[in-house]
């Protein structure tokens, strides 16, 4: 029997990042989010928290396929599993994104949960055309991550305090 490394186009599932991952949202995350729906101001300590932060980014099913017979009835159907993206009012998109499994099943109780760090989630977002990464859409404090900062997080740059703005730092060989 030939071995799973000799099969023509076949693909490795990698394990998680987070094998002992309970999908509590982590307490400092928590804290700074908090502080930041308190205060705008503490914006750059949520984003402090989410640079090193694992994210659940949702995947729901969607129909795919529909076969049909002469008549025009349904055989089959198939399905697959996407991320969601939500179009704003203004027509941009941002890729949800939870902190925790209760944040995730206060949106959606059905979408599976998949365990990222924030910068994959940031890179995906900006893979899939979105302008933004939308943290906790259905609360209990929801952020949006966008333009410079969502870059940011996604390159995996450092943020730093200068005087009293925030900034990001990128490696010295970019």
């Amino acid at each position: 029997m030939a071995g799973q490394d000799e099969i023509a186009g076949s693909r490795r599932l990698l394990g998680s990042e987070y094998p002992n991952d309970d999908g509590a949202a982590p307490a400092s995350l928590t804290a700074a989010l908090a502080d930041h729906a308190s205060d705008p101001a503490r914006y750059p300590e949520a984003l402090a928290a989410l640079q090193v932060a694992r994210l659940l980014v949702p995947v729901v099913a969607v129909l795919g396929e529909v076969g049909h017979d002469a008549q025009g009835l349904a055989l089959d159907k198939s399905s697959d599993m996407a991320a969601v993206l939500l179009t704003g009012a203004d027509g941009r998109l941002a890729l949800l994104a939870f902190t925790g499994t209760e944040a995730l099943a206060a949106w959606d109780p059905t979408a599976r949960p998949v365990p990222v760090p924030t910068r994959l989630a940031a890179q995906s977002a900006l893979q899939e055309g979105a302008a933004a990464l939308l943290i906790d859409i259905a609360g209990p404090n929801t952020v949006v991550v966008e333009g410079e900062d969502l870059h940011g997080l996604a390159a995996g740059w450092t943020l730093a305090r200068v005087g009293e703005q925030a900034a990001w730092i990128r490696p010295a060989t970019e």
